[in-house]
């Protein structure tokens, strides 16, 4: 394989597991917001009623979805990061920064103001420049 063809896979493979990362990410975070918002808000700190939230918690199939799909996502990470740099990975998937936002508002009804719309608008002009460069500059070992 040329030095050329084993870049492209490189980069080819490198944003499967980012859109995988990013994705995962964004949609466990999403239904761990669900299944609280069943759960409901912590608002005492007694034993029994924080006991009684845990079970309720755990007993949450949202949750369970939110953590396996958290649990696939830090598998997707591990495994970008030992192809491509840590100071390329972690700035890139930062655009589900800009995709949280965009869930809650579009599945949750939540309200995004433009402040906010602002700031994630800076992440992907961020993530833009972040992508425009290899995702590996150390040598491979």
């Amino acid at each position: 394989m040329s030095s050329s063809s084993a870049s492209r896979s490189l980069d080819t493979k490198t944003v499967v597991l980012l859109v995988l990362v990013v994705a995962l990410s964004s949609i466990g975070n999403i239904l761990l917001s669900v299944g609280m918002k069943q759960v409901g808000a912590v608002d005492t700190w007694s034993v029994p009623a924080l006991a009684g939230l845990f079970v309720k918690t755990f007993t949450t199939p949202w949750i369970w979805l939110g953590v396996g799909s958290l649990l696939l996502f830090f598998i997707c990470y591990l495994v970008l990061l030992s192809w491509a740099d840590y100071s390329f990975v972690t700035p890139v998937s930062a655009i589900g920064y800009a995709v949280v936002p965009l869930l809650g508002w579009a599945l949750l009804g939540e309200q995004v103001t433009d402040l906010r719309w602002i700031g994630i608008g800076l992440i992907c002009v961020g993530v833009l420049f972040i992508s425009r460069t290899p995702p590996r500059t150390t040598g491979l070992s």
